[in-house]
C-alpha cells in the first residue's frame, strides 16, 4: 500500500507497506544517502511474515526533492524516521539500516525510541573516519592502473575523467555488486545517486572523497548506550566489511554479528 506522508517541514515523502503477515513490522532505512528504496526491493519477500515498510528519504526517489541544503543533516533524517513511524501508526517495529541507513539507524537508536524491538545494521560502520580508512585500504588493493587513476584524478577533483570513471566501475564491481549483470533494482538506486544533492551535501562527490557535512561523524564512543538487540551483517567483500562489523560488535552490548 503506497502512501505519501507529510513531514513537519511541510515536505512529502513516499512510503509503501508490503505484506500483512502477523509479525512485528520491519522498517527499512536505505543507503546512499539518496539511493532510494529500490535496491532493497528483494526484501518484499519478508512480507509473508510481517509488514515490510519501504520509504524514500526526503530528497530522493519518489519523495519530494527540495532545494534547501539546510535539510541535509543526519539529525533531521533521524527526526524523519520517527515522523514516518508516527504517521503510519507504527508503535512497535524492527528496523534494518544498510550503509548510510546504518549510520542513520545508530543516530536514531541513541535516542532510545519507544517501541523499537531490534535493529539490523547491514554493511555499515560507526564512524566516517573508519569508513574512509576502509575505502583507502580497498583502493590500495586495486590493480595499479586503477589505484593511480583514483588517487591522481581524485586529488585534482577530476571525478568525470574517463580513467577515474573506469576505476570507479572496477571498485564498485568488487565491493558494491559482484554480479556480472546488475539487477534492475540496483541500477535504479545507482541512477538515483547521480548528481544527487543529498549525497553530495552529506557525503561528497563520490564514495572516496568524504568532504560533506558528515565527514567528522563518529559514534563509536557512544555505542555502549544502545540497549536493544542488534544484528550486524556484512560480506567479505563489502565496502564496509568485517573490520567495521567488528568495531560495532565490540561496542554494542547486545550485538551479534554474522
Amino acid at each position: 500500500m503506497e502512501r505519501r506522508v507529510e513531514l513537519s517541514s511541510g515536505h512529502e515523502i513516499w512510503t509503501n507497506i508490503v505484506g500483512d503477515g502477523p509479525g512485528i513490522p520491519l522498517l527499512l532505512l536505505h543507503g546512499g544517502p539518496g539511493a532510494g528504496h529500490d535496491y532493497l526491493e528483494p526484501l518484499e519477500a519478508l512480507g509473508s511474515d510481517r509488514p515490510v515498510i519501504f520509504y524514500d528519504q526526503l530528497g530522493c526517489g519518489r519523495s519530494e526533492k527540495p532545494e534547501n541544503h539546510a535539510l541535509w543533516t543526519i539529525e533531521r533524517f533521524a527526526d524523519e524516521v520517527q515522523e514516518v513511524r508516527d504517521a503510519l501508526g507504527i508503535e512497535r517495529c524492527h528496523i534494518l539500516g544498510q550503509s548510510w541507513g546504518g549510520w542513520l539507524g545508530i543516530e536514531y537508536m541513541l535516542r532510545q525510541p519507544a517501541g523499537l524491538q531490534s535493529f539490523v545494521l547491514a554493511s555499515t560502520s560507526s564512524s566516517i573516519p573508519q569508513f574512509s580508512a576502509e575505502c583507502d585500504r580497498l583502493i590500495s588493493e586495486l590493480p595499479e592502473e586503477h589505484r593511480k587513476a583514483l588517487e591522481y584524478h581524485g586529488a585534482r577533483g577530476e571525478f568525470e575523467h574517463e580513467a577515474y570513471a573506469a576505476a570507479e566501475e572496477v571498485f564498485y564491481g568488487r565491493h558494491l555488486c559482484r554480479l556480472e549483470e546488475w539487477p534492475d533494482c540496483i541500477l535504479r538506486s545507482v541512477e538515483n545517486l547521480h548528481h544527487n544533492t543529498v549525497y553530495e551535501s552529506i557525503n561528497g562527490p563520490n564514495e572516496f572523497t568524504t568532504i560533506g557535512n558528515l565527514r567528522y561523524w563518529n559514534r563509536t564512543p557512544d555505542l555502549g548506550q544502545i540497549k536493544i538487540p542488534v544484528l550486524i551483517t556484512c560480506g567479505r567483500y563489502d565496502e564496509l566489511g568485517p573490520a567495521c562489523a567488528a568495531t560495532l560488535q565490540a561496542g554494542i552490548p547486545n550485538a551479534e554479528s554474522v
